[in-house]
């Protein structure tokens, strides 16, 4: 998947957030909180759907359907913000 804006994760009072920079800053007014298989989702976004479905079903003990609607969830909230 390809980026559209920039972002860093930061853990912020125990929660992983990610932070827009530079231009994405101005046209991203806020933050994202994420769970830990978000930031494991974010941390492998370039990578194809099918690839990073099979990179959670290698790293968590979790059943294909639930880990595929989890994986559709979060990138559906980063299309609707325009991030992917």
């Amino acid at each position: 998947m390809k980026l559209k804006k920039k972002f860093l994760t930061r853990e912020i009072l125990g929660e992983i957030v990610l932070v827009p920079i530079g231009q994405s800053d101005e046209s991203f007014n806020g933050m994202i909180t994420m769970n830990s298989i978000g930031k494991f989702i974010w941390d492998n976004i370039e990578k194809d759907h099918d690839e990073i479905l099979s990179l959670i079903l290698d790293e968590y003990e979790v059943e294909k359907s639930v880990a595929e609607k989890d994986l559709d969830e979060f990138l559906d909230k980063l299309r609707q913000v325009d991030i992917i």
